[in-house]
């Protein structure tokens, strides 16, 4: 059984997907806490529904960004995990804490990576025509949303596509990619090998697509 913190800063969809997997015992995982920066994100309160320790840091109450992150992951560190889950948690951390976990940490981004880092990634897809759309899950790194690609998942950009129905006919599909990306790594299936995966014993060529199923194939 794998333990999981998760940080999040807004409405905790996808914490809420992770823990209805963990809940309905499709996942081998025990998520410990839910960490946020903003005391009035709602997914503190998907968590406290779910008798599971809801943390607010606040930015502010700290010297600088640094002082912060070293704050908050000496928190989330109290619950011993084994992987911490950045569920739309939207600041940037600051490097050395990022080193520190290292292969132990894992980002959710709503774009075909290496495509658009950072935000509004629906709105850039549909501006420079892109045919395709999707999410991907990245062990995290110092650079920005540039970790090792885990999986993918991905959707047509239709013609008739706002940011707004692209990004809530992804969500789905985020759920899933999310899902399957913490199972695989709870099972052993995936890890960080300097700066490779290896999936299934064997080097990760390219990020896994997300199935039909749900789930993540095997390397062959």
């Amino acid at each position: 059984m794998l333990d999981v913190v998760v940080l999040a800063s807004g409405r905790g969809s996808n914490f809420a997907a992770l823990l209805d997997a963990q809940q309905s015992a499709e996942l081998p995982i025990r998520i410990r806490a839910l960490l946020s920066d903003k005391s009035a994100a709602p997914a503190l309160d998907i968590a406290r529904a779910a008798g599971i320790d809801a943390i607010v840091l606040a930015p502010r109450d700290f010297a600088d960004r640094a002082a912060f992150d070293r704050a908050l992951f000496a928190r989330a560190a109290q619950f011993h995990p084994g992987l911490i889950v950045l569920a739309g948690y939207m600041r940037v951390i600051d490097a050395a804490v990022v080193n520190e976990w290292r292969g132990r940490m894992i980002n959710i981004h709503p774009s075909l990576l290496p495509k658009y880092p950072g935000l509004h990634t629906h709105e850039r897809a549909i501006a420079a025509g892109d045919a395709t759309h999707g999410a991907s899950v990245h062990f995290v790194t110092a650079q920005l949303d540039g970790g090792p690609v885990i999986a993918q998942a991905q959707i047509p950009v239709l013609g008739g596509d706002a940011p707004d129905t692209l990004a809530a006919r992804l969500l789905p599909l985020e759920h899933r990619l999310l899902a399957a990306s913490v199972d695989a790594i709870a099972r052993g299936r995936i890890a960080l090998r300097g700066n490779r995966i290896e999936c299934d014993g064997k080097p990760l060529a390219a990020p896994l697509h997300l199935q039909a199923d749900g789930s993540l194939p095997a390397v062959g």
